[in-house]
């Protein structure tokens, strides 16, 4: 194990005693394929599975492996035709048995910080799905909230701005300009500090690099 490896590993048990405390669960992966081991052990079979817009999910597999599982039954509004099919499996996705995301940032104290356009994913992490299941990498991790809001704002946002052809300040300059336009992705700001369910939040604190 190198240095920075052992640094993340230590850094993650850390934040996971925070978690508990919080009444999150939390689980150290060293790899991107353990962190996939680990997710679909927790995702149980026969059961409604969905997830928010997520590169971290996509970069480290387990999109691919939900997409793989014909035990389970994937709610992916990439496969809707319609607005009225998006807007449905929007919906469906606060009944799933489980939810998949990741988190802008989280705070060294066990703090999610997060910041929706829409505010589905927002959303279905507060309420409606049985069991929500954050994956992130060692990268979104900050001291504090004030930190993770502004590395939202100024590390997460512009990149994801450009990959989704938005117009916004931050995708022409690379900085956040506070921008209240039609293509803004910061509408909503959720701070989650305990989960009201115990548990029901499990968290996947990755050794890697992984989103933005």
């Amino acid at each position: 194990m190198n240095p920075k490896q052992a640094y993340y590993k230590t850094q993650a048990q850390t934040i996971i005693k925070h978690l508990n405390t919080r009444r999150m669960k939390g689980y150290y992966c060293p790899t991107k394929e353990e962190a996939v081991k680990t997710a679909m052990e927790l995702t149980a079979p026969d059961t409604v599975v969905s997830f928010g817009g997520s590169m971290t999910l996509l970069e480290c597999g387990i999109m691919n492996a939900l997409k793989a599982r014909n035990d389970i039954r994937l709610i992916d509004r990439a496969r809707a035709e319609t607005p009225e099919e998006i807007k449905q499996a929007y919906r469906d996705s606060f009944s799933a048995d489980t939810y998949f995301m990741s988190t802008n940032a989280i705070t060294l104290d066990g703090q999610l910080v997060n910041i929706d356009g829409n505010g589905n994913r927002a959303a279905a992490l507060i309420y409606g799905p049985d069991q929500v299941i954050v994956v992130a990498g060692m990268n979104k991790v900050t001291s504090t909230v004030e930190d993770a809001i502004r590395r939202v704002h100024n590390i997460a946002s512009p990149p994801n701005c450009i990959r989704l052809n938005k117009k916004t300040p931050c995708a022409s300059s690379g900085v956040c300009a506070e921008c209240l336009g039609e293509d803004c992705i910061c509408s909503h700001t959720v701070i989650t500090r305990r989960s009201g369910t115990l548990e029901r939040i499990k968290v996947l604190l990755v050794g890697e690099e992984l989103g933005y």
